[in-house]
């Protein structure tokens, strides 16, 4: 019973927290209170579910729950009866339709605009949302951010503070105000999408919920600013990096790298559809960096075997991307495409470079791309102790298999599986 009850928790907090969020901002206009209803929910959730089994609807049941937890902890505040009113008008209303702004009329799009606000950082608007509205740990968002554990929580922190400070409320922005939040809106849906791509840790690779909620987002956003060049590259950049997923894995759940899968397996259509997106963007004569990684996407994506794959093209797109993303990724992803147009050793040598600077310290991506170029140079046992590296920085189950069974290749099976 308390496995089936872990399962149904977990399930239910992936498909409906940020939804769970949204309808508490709605009641209580704060933003950090209604994230802090919903995880009691969930806690209740843990004690009560146990004894008297899963509820048939566990979003409704948790709803209720964190809208009670809500109200009690309305009362308790010193402007308790203003607020009290407001909330009593809501719960009143349950299952009814809220009044929504015309502008966003997507409850988690607007939440997302509103963690977004440029009262906050750029970075404070990121981590808020990725918390608030994605539902990702703080451990996850400081995956993905490439930032420690302890600057990550010092920085939601701040950013809680900088929301109640500025009063600020689940509403949908002014017309003249989307652009300039766009920036923002646009780094969470990436890396929201990244997250569901190839998340950072646990079981599973891909999280299609991440991928599909995204891309839904984003084609929303696309449509609230049609000539954004950059909505549309980030869009196109989705949809080319999608349309492989179902190639991905093996019928055991086993990683296939992009030069040995089965591309008769590609959504086709969904490549099309992110080239025509692309084209759409670069026509505005303003090309940004979800641009360029769309272009970089799109050589993969429209290359008809791995043989043909224009490396020398994405070695160009990868120095744009730099100039305009000085990240650490991007330095990384450059010098593997070095290596396939000039060779390993050349790879090699700039994947030593950024090693040298310690960006991506406690992160298994370098090793794991030294062990490549280490494989190919026929350098066996510096590239297994690189896997073994590797395999101990992976957070993911899925890249840690892949990772031994490289390692167990090089090796003939004499290793450490524990390593």
């Amino acid at each position: 019973m308390t496995f089936e009850v872990d399962a149904a928790v977990t399930e239910t907090f992936r498909r409906e927290y940020h939804q769970l969020v949204g309808a508490l901002v709605e009641l209580t206009r704060d933003c950090g209170l209604a994230e802090d209803c919903v995880q009691d929910a969930f806690a209740a959730a843990l004690e009560s579910w146990p004894r008297g089994g899963v509820p048939r609807r566990p979003g409704a049941w948790l709803t209720t729950v964190a809208r009670n937890r809500a109200v009690d902890r309305l009362r308790q505040e010193t402007v308790r009866t203003r607020r009290l009113r407001e909330a009593a008008a809501i719960v009143t209303r349950y299952g009814d339709q809220p009044q929504v702004p015309p502008l966003i009329r997507d409850a988690t799009l607007r939440l997302i605009f509103t963690c977004c606000h440029p009262a906050l950082t750029l970075p404070a608007q990121v981590a808020l949302t990725l918390r608030v509205v994605v539902g990702l740990t703080p451990a996850e968002i400081a995956r993905v951010l490439l930032v420690p554990h302890g600057t990550l929580a010092q920085r939601l922190v701040r950013a809680r503070r900088a929301v109640r400070a500025a009063g600020l409320r689940g509403e949908s922005p002014p017309a003249g105000e989307l652009p300039g939040r766009a920036t923002a809106v646009r780094a969470v849906l990436y890396l929201l999408f990244t997250e569901g791509y190839a998340a950072t840790a646990g079981a599973n690779l891909i999280r299609r919920d991440l991928c599909a909620e995204a891309i839904r987002l984003t084609s929303l956003l696309a449509g609230l600013l049609p000539d954004d060049p950059e909505t549309l590259g980030l869009l196109a950049l989705m949809l080319l990096q999608d349309a492989r997923h179902q190639a991905r894995l093996d019928a055991d759940g086993q990683l296939v790298p992009l030069d040995r899968q089965d591309r008769r397996r590609w959504d086709h259509s969904q490549v099309a559809e992110g080239v025509g997106l692309l084209d759409r963007a670069f026509g505005g004569g303003r090309p940004g960096p979800y641009q360029i990684q769309a272009a970089i996407a799109a050589c993969h994506a429209t290359a008809p075997d791995a043989a043909s794959t224009d490396w020398a093209q994405i070695v160009g797109l990868y120095g744009e991307l730099a100039e305009l993303t000085p990240s650490p990724v991007v330095r990384l992803n450059r010098a593997i495409a070095i290596g396939m147009v000039h060779g390993p050793e050349r790879g090699l040598a700039l994947v030593e470079q950024i090693d040298r600077t310690g960006d991506l310290d406690g992160h298994h991506l370098v090793p794991a791309v030294r062990a490549d170029l280490l494989r190919r140079l026929g350098r066996r046992r510096e590239a297994a102790g690189a896997y073994r590296q590797a395999l101990e920085l992976a957070g993911n189950d899925t890249e840690r298999r892949y990772l031994r069974g490289r390692l167990t290749e090089i090796t003939g099976g004499y290793q450490d599986d524990t390593k």
